[in-house]
């Protein structure tokens, strides 16, 4: 049948109408599907009641569930931190970290506020890779630890992250050995001493310095500066005189015709934390 131009008018009206109407339901419905309307004491209980079932993806979503419907509410605040909790329970670290974070950001310094640290904390710590690997991971699991000890050090998290910042620490000054090491068999001294030096300015705590120091005085008696060389033979003899990176380094020197000699104005010297005042013989 051909359409007359009133016809065809009126079909585009009637169209444009459905459409108007299926818009106006989908967003109703939308919006209706994103709110809980149960209070939201009764939302915080059946997310902890899925908590203490072992069920964390559900309780992270039904906490969540919770801080969206009722923003405002007592149990809002700290749903966000439970959530978090929640998800990083369920191995969703990604989600966790987010939670967390934004807890930070929106309630410092409040009660929960260790537990958010800690649990981003956690979450980097166990995505940690080796040494060998990129420490971003690790980078990021090291500052949440020590804004715990910093900003809360009375709390139980504060108290549990030494062992694991030392850990943390470890790896990363491993890590810098790894790249320090490589560069000084590549013969690019200049690179492998500022490895070397981050592991001796920053994780003097480490297994690693020790071995730091000898390379340090490799790669200067390498590039002929003697006095720093001297200096990392010193320190190294008056902190760890039984040690092999000791002898080692003592015995490179004496090639030379020299001996373990402070500097004070090399950086090893201001960056070290117990300096010896005099020149030092050699190992026993």
């Amino acid at each position: 049948m051909r359409k007359t131009p009133k016809l065809a008018a009126a079909y585009a009206l009637c169209a444009i109408g459905s459409a108007v109407l299926a818009l106006g339901g989908c967003a109703s419905s939308s919006d209706t599907s994103i709110l809980n309307t149960d209070p939201p004491e009764k939302m915080y209980a059946d997310a902890d009641t899925l908590m203490n079932k072992g069920k964390f993806d559900a309780a992270a979503r039904k906490f969540e569930d919770l801080d969206r419907s009722h923003p405002y509410s007592s149990e809002a605040r700290r749903a966000i931190v439970l959530a978090a909790y929640a998800y990083y329970k369920a191995g969703k670290s990604p989600e966790a970290i987010a939670s967390a974070e934004r807890y930070t950001v929106m309630h410092p310094g409040t009660k929960d506020a260790p537990l958010a640290h800690h649990i981003i904390a956690s979450a980097y710590f166990d995505d940690m890779k080796t040494s060998e690997r990129d420490q971003t991971a690790t980078r990021k699991a090291l500052e949440q630890l020590k804004i715990l000890k910093s900003r809360y050090p009375d709390s139980t998290y504060a108290r549990d992250a030494d062992n694991r910042i030392r850990i943390a620490e470890d790896n990363l000054a491993a890590s810098e050995m790894e790249v320090g090491r490589f560069y000084q068999k590549d013969k690019n001294f200049i690179a492998a001493i500022n490895r070397f030096k981050t592991v001796v300015s920053d994780y003097q705590t480490t297994v690693h310095v020790e071995e730091a120091l000898l390379r340090l005085t490799e790669c200067y008696m390498a590039l002929g500066v003697v006095n720093e060389a001297q200096t990392a033979v010193a320190v190294l003899g008056h902190n760890f005189p039984e040690s092999k990176w000791y002898k080692s380094a003592y015995a490179l020197l004496k090639s030379e015709g020299l001996a373990p000699a402070v500097n004070s104005e090399s950086w090893i010297t201001k960056a070290w934390k117990a300096v010896p005042k005099l020149s030092l013989g050699g190992p026993g």
